[in-house]
């Protein structure tokens, strides 16, 4: 005998689940397609647009998807609030200050280092090894 009622509110209609379905595709879309077209514009407006994209949907997947909305229960949806925020802060500065460290500390890419890779013989050409 299981009794699914649930005195605390609305657990979102199939229309406000589909809004948030279609909001967090059209957030995930808009920053990857920045990406692959390149429109030309500034590094920094690139990675604050796409690091804002990643806020609004990190709010979206809050109101739609886990029901965070301003209706008081208990102080519960103020910690809530307080806390997704502090996480997502720390989510968004740890993601620059990671990327920021990697594309210091990682060697370019040229021809130049490139040719440092011995090449290998042909398989089944009798050698194994150098001469």
């Amino acid at each position: 005998m299981s009794d699914h009622s649930h005195s605390s509110g609305s657990h979102g209609t199939f229309g406000s689940l589909m809004t948030g379905f279609g909001l967090a595709g059209v957030l995930t879309l808009i920053p990857f397609g920045l990406v692959m077209f390149d429109p030309g514009w500034s590094r920094n407006l690139m990675i604050g647009l796409i690091m804002g994209l990643g806020g609004l949907q990190v709010l979206v997947h809050l109101v739609y998807f886990l029901h965070l909305n301003s209706s008081s229960e208990e102080g519960w949806t103020l910690s809530a609030t307080i806390f997704a925020i502090v996480i997502l802060v720390i989510v968004l500065a740890g993601s620059l200050w990671v990327m920021h460290n990697m594309n210091v500390n990682m060697m370019p890419m040229t021809d130049g280092n490139m040719g440092g890779v011995p090449d290998l013989p042909a398989a089944g050409s009798g050698h194994g090894g150098h001469e």
